[in-house]
């Protein structure tokens, strides 16, 4: 199974880079698969690539319950 992440893009970089930040881990990515993205921003990441723009409470809701699911799984 694959999993993209939302993760907030704190600063670009040269060469369609960003730094993002995904529940204080912060990564260089790549923004060559998507348009418009400015510092601020919410993207979704995966295997190292912005895949997609996305809505900053949609984001908040995603880490939310990935994050619950963490903690359940902790109690298994």
């Amino acid at each position: 199974m694959c999993l993209a992440v939302p993760a907030e893009v704190l600063e670009l970089k040269e060469n369609e880079l960003a730094l993002i930040d995904i529940g204080g881990v912060r990564k260089d990515v790549s923004l060559m698969l998507v348009d418009g993205v400015e510092a601020g921003d919410y993207v979704l990441v995966h295997a190292g690539f912005a895949i997609e723009k996305i809505d900053k409470d949609e984001a908040r809701k995603t880490l939310e319950l990935l994050e619950e699911a963490a903690r359940l799984n902790e109690t298994w």
